[in-house]
C-alpha cells in the first residue's frame, strides 16, 4: 500500500473536491445540491470554506470540509454564548476506500484544525439513520446532541437529522 498523503486544501483542490463529492457523495441519506456544494467548496479560493484532504499516488481519496460560524448559538454553552464555533461540512471518501477509517481519519484532522483556530465546540449533522455516518461521528469523538424534522434536506427514511457536537471539555 502507498503512503497517504493529509493535507489542507487549496484553491487548486477545487474542481477535483467537487468531482469526488459529486460522483462518492450521492446516497439516500445525503443533501447535495450541486450548485450550493460547488459553491460551498468555492469558498476554499477565499478560506470562507476549509478543507482537509487525503491523497494516494497523486490521486484524491477523501475530504473533509468545516468553517467557522455562529449558526449554532442556540446549541452554544452559556460561557461562551456569541462565540465563534466550527460546523463541518462535508465528508466523503471514494467508494474504493470506504471501511478503512479514512473518513474519521479526516474528520479528526479537521476537528483538529478547528482547535488550532481557538474554537471550544464543533457541530457536525447527519441523517437520523446513516449509520456509516454515524459510526465515523463517533469514531471522531462526536456525541450526539439532538434530532430533528428537517423535511426539506432529508427526503427519505425518517426526513430527520441529528446534530452532533465535539466541545474542547470533551477532550
Amino acid at each position: 500500500m502507498s503512503e497517504l498523503i493529509i493535507r489542507q486544501a487549496c484553491a487548486e483542490d477545487i474542481d477535483a473536491l467537487c468531482a469526488l463529492i459529486l460522483e462518492h457523495g450521492p446516497n439516500p441519506w445525503n443533501h447535495l445540491p450541486e450548485d450550493e456544494v460547488r459553491q460551498h467548496l468555492q469558498g476554499i479560493a477565499t478560506s470562507a470554506t476549509l478543507a482537509v484532504l487525503a491523497e494516494e499516488q497523486g490521486q484524491l481519496q477523501g475530504f473533509v470540509s468545516f468553517r467557522l460560524t455562529l449558526d449554532f448559538a442556540a446549541h452554544q454553552p452559556a460561557a461562551r454564548a456569541g462565540q465563534l464555533h466550527g460546523y463541518i461540512c462535508e465528508a466523503v471518501v471514494h467508494r474504493d476506500c470506504v471501511g478503512r477509517g479514512l473518513g474519521a481519519r479526516l474528520l479528526r484532522e479537521a476537528v483538529n484544525e478547528l482547535w488550532r483556530l481557538g474554537v471550544s465546540d464543533i457541530y457536525i449533522d447527519r441523517h437520523e439513520e446513516n449509520a456509516a455516518s454515524a459510526g465515523m461521528m463517533r469514531k471522531a469523538g462526536f456525541s450526539e446532541l439532538l434530532t430533528y424534522a428537517d423535511p426539506t434536506r432529508r427526503p427519505n427514511g425518517s426526513r430527520r437529522s441529528t446534530l452532533c457536537c465535539q466541545r474542547r471539555e470533551d477532550l
